[in-house]
């Protein structure tokens, strides 16, 4: 240790011990800094450590590794992206504008009908649905044949929705050997829910080996006026013939039994056709329903089985609805399928259009039927006569090509359609 002299004085024996004591503070005050200042980051860190939330069990720990966010399983992460949405993303994202086009079409194929005559749509303009329309009486061999016909024009990926209205009563297109002759949907209403998905299963599984794999059934009007006086529904029996709670859990009932023998159903005709008294595949006049409202019985019986049920398709009816959209039928309503259907109702499947070929839009020039609908959130236009098909493809086309918001509006309608194609397993 250095000498310390104070002005040339030694100092006194009696202060030696305070001196060596002072030193001894010196030296280890200048340790503790010299300590402090090596160890200033590290304690920085734990003050900063200790600033954060810490959950009462927790332990301080500065060289603890964070703990990773959770992450989806590979499994949950491969099943989502073999979803049928998923594959129907990735195959309309191959496609080109034709043929996302191509799916929203639904082609007509009469009784006595040649499928060869259809075979340019499917195959270069890329329709890719048909319905079977007439009267089909020569059993499930001759409709197996037709339908075979017809998908061969179709890629082997990518096989066609082939549907009919087999609804039962006066509304049966295919019948013959195989075919039960189905009753009237007011005699189905006097079955139990049981009994009809029963026999629904057995009258699916007939259409399923005719080569069918979507009915255009069933009919969930709830008739608000005269039986006689609707001639749409009431005077044909097309309905269950029961109020709005009764006619859902026959819906539910008729939808379930078809996809217990793997055939889709379609609910018709949103959001109903019980308070008109004109046909709309027939006429203009008495189209107009002017007491129908989003919260009444007629649309309830639609949304109650959409809903439990989760039928393939919905069908959209042609009539305009004044309490509802009294600017359009209810095919070509962006307030009634966007705002209502798929809004309120929460529903994401295909949505159809009654035929596009009825009187009920006669006025409407062809090549905007299917832009309209489509634009209002539809998805397939259901077409009745041949020399419609070509105009409304076009239309559709025309349009997407000069207008990118509508283009969008295919591309999402094309996803539905080959979503439900995927979940069919007529898409590979």
């Amino acid at each position: 240790m250095q000498q310390i002299k104070h002005g040339g004085r030694r100092p006194r024996p009696s202060s030696a011990p305070t001196i060596i004591a002072a030193m001894l503070c010196v030296v280890a005050l200048v340790a503790a800094g010299t300590a402090w200042w090596m160890l200033r980051p590290q304690q920085k860190d734990t003050l900063e450590h200790l600033a954060q939330p810490q959950s009462s069990s927790s332990t301080l720990n500065r060289d603890k590794a964070p703990t990773p966010k959770p992450q989806k399983s590979q499994e949950h992460q491969k099943a989502a992206g073999d979803s049928p949405a998923a594959k129907a993303s990735r195959a309309i994202a191959t496609m080109s504008l034709d043929e996302r086009a191509g799916q929203l079409i639904m082609a007509p194929m009469f009784a006595g009908g040649n499928p060869a005559d259809l075979s340019a749509l499917i195959s270069t303009r890329h329709v890719g649905s048909v319905v079977l329309i007439g009267n089909w009486n020569n059993g499930t061999a001759a409709a197996k044949t037709a339908a075979d016909a017809l998908q061969s024009y179709a890629p082997s990926g990518n096989q066609l929705i082939v549907s009919t209205d087999q609804e039962g009563g006066q509304v049966q297109h295919l019948k013959g050997s195989g075919f039960d002759t189905m009753p009237s949907a007011v005699a189905q209403g006097q079955m139990s829910a049981d009994t009809l998905r029963s026999s629904a299963k057995t009258w699916g599984g007939q259409l399923k080996q005719a080569g069918i794999n979507v009915d255009l059934a069933p009919v969930l009007g709830t008739v608000q006026v005269k039986r006689s006086s609707n001639a749409p529904i009431g005077a044909l029996n097309r309905d269950f013939g029961l109020d709005s709670n009764g006619n859902a859990q026959h819906g539910i009932a008729f939808v379930e039994g078809m996809r217990d023998a793997g055939v889709g159903a379609t609910v018709k005709h949103y959001p109903g056709l019980g308070a008109v008294t004109g046909n709309t595949d027939f006429t203009t006049e008495g189209i107009l329903d002017t007491t129908t409202t989003l919260d009444d019985e007629e649309i309830g019986a639609f949304n109650t089985t959409i809903k439990q049920a989760k039928p393939a398709m919905v069908m959209m009816s042609l009539a305009t609805y004044q309490r509802i959209d009294s600017s359009a039928p209810a095919a070509f309503s962006s307030k009634i399928i966007d705002g209502t259907l798929r809004g309120s109702v929460g529903y994401d499947g295909v949505v159809i259009s009654d035929s596009l070929s009825a009187a009920a839009v006669s006025g409407i020039a062809t090549k905007d039927l299917g832009v309209r609908l489509v634009d209002a959130g539809g998805d397939l236009a259901c077409i009745g006569d041949t020399s419609y098909v070509t105009p409304i493809l076009d239309g559709i086309i025309a349009r997407a090509q000069s207008d990118p918001a509508f283009a969008k509006k295919v591309t999402a309608s094309a996803t539905r359609v080959m979503t439900l194609k995927y979940q069919m397993g007529l898409a590979k």
